[in-house]
């Protein structure tokens, strides 16, 4: 490829840009072109991400376009290719924004960072149809691809975006797993896990605070559990009325409810329930590591500063984020390809159980 300055195709990094080059009080595309010594279309392609150029072209041209404030016109971007470049992420408003969700936003915002694409957030609040956004995004065109996680066995919003052959990719499996691109982690290899250390620790009967009951992960956690419960001999139980998305208070009331019909081992599928557990159980005048263990599963490490008893699993959020964003990406850019998709496993390779009295 040509390095020359000006050359349309060029993908060169110019020497030195002109002093004298004029910068409007908006910076353009010209703009660029005049700073860094590269063609208008090569600018363009550059800011566009093109698979063709070199990195540390692309790198010149979002500094400088950085530097600038530039800002892409993106009606104008809209009416000549069709595309926003906007990825939006779509999400309920009463998740547990202090864990997974909070993690979430962050990898994907990173996983984007230097790439043509943004981030949006979306969401859907209690009561309200979890159509309604993915509905609203699709047919305003308002964005290229959509994420969007607690999915169902049979979520009406994959078999919608399927049929219209939406670019989109899921935090979580779907029956349609196969069919789109996903980014998971193995909730019933958790519950398996949970179960064995509780069962290593002597307990016998344990009370599960699961995810809510109609998403995928949560059935799988809890076949985990029970798969894991006739292995070792070990009873389970989820507790009902109460999930691990529930309000800490009311976690805290299901707990203390339990406690007295001799559970000597909990489940927390969350750093809330986890925590509201933990209130539960001391309010009762118990000691986690004496009368009752709990294992939890969390995405930021803080549990065991909180509790250094508490048996942690911990799941990679930031592995999910850049996962669902490369999944997106290549939706938009190659429909054709395999969908991307990602497991993580969690291991049973250590008990970071801390046994100090």
């Amino acid at each position: 490829m040509s390095d020359a300055p000006g050359n349309a195709a060029g993908d060169g990094v110019a020497a030195a840009p002109s002093p004298d080059v004029e910068r409007p009080g908006k910076p353009t595309l010209k703009t660029i072109a005049g700073l860094t010594g590269l063609a208008v279309a090569t600018v363009s392609r550059a800011l566009h991400d093109a698979p063709d150029l070199r990195p540390e072209t692309k790198a010149l041209v979002r500094k400088v376009a950085e530097e600038l404030g530039y800002v892409p016109n993106r009606a104008g971007l809209r009416l000549r290719t069709g595309r926003t470049q906007v990825i939006s992420l779509v999400m309920s408003a009463e998740h547990d924004m202090m864990n997974n969700t909070a993690r979430l936003i962050s990898s994907l915002a990173g996983a984007l960072r230097g790439t043509a694409f943004h981030l949006n957030v979306s969401y859907f609040f209690p009561g309200e149809d979890p159509m309604k956004p993915i509905r609203h995004i699709v047919e305003m065109g308002l964005a290229d691809a959509v994420i969007f996680n607690q999915t169902q066995p049979e979520d009406q919003r994959v078999a919608w975006l399927l049929g219209r052959h939406f670019p989109f990719a899921t935090h979580g499996r779907t029956n349609w797993a196969e069919r789109h691109a996903w980014a998971d982690f193995d909730n019933a290899a958790f519950g398996e896990i949970a179960v064995r250390r509780l069962a290593r620790a002597g307990r016998r009967r344990i009370g599960v605070i699961a995810p809510p009951l109609d998403q995928n992960y949560a059935r799988d956690t809890v076949a985990g559990v029970a798969r894991a419960g006739q292995e070792t001999g070990v009873e389970s139980q989820v507790l009902a009325g109460v999930s691990s998305d529930s309000a800490s208070a009311l976690v805290r009331e299901a707990v203390a409810r339990a406690l007295p019909l001799g559970f000597d081992g909990l489940i927390a599928c969350s750093t809330n329930s986890a925590m509201a557990a933990v209130a539960a159980i001391e309010s009762q005048g118990m000691r986690l590591g004496r009368e009752i263990d709990l294992v939890a599963k969390e995405a930021i490490p803080f549990l065991t500063l909180f509790r250094h008893e508490i048996m942690v699993v911990q799941e990679d959020v930031g592995r999910v984020g850049a996962v669902l964003a490369r999944a997106v990406i290549r939706a938009i850019r190659e429909p054709e390809a395999p969908p991307l998709q990602d497991l993580e496993v969690p291991r049973d390779d250590f008990d970071n159980k801390d046994t100090t009295p």
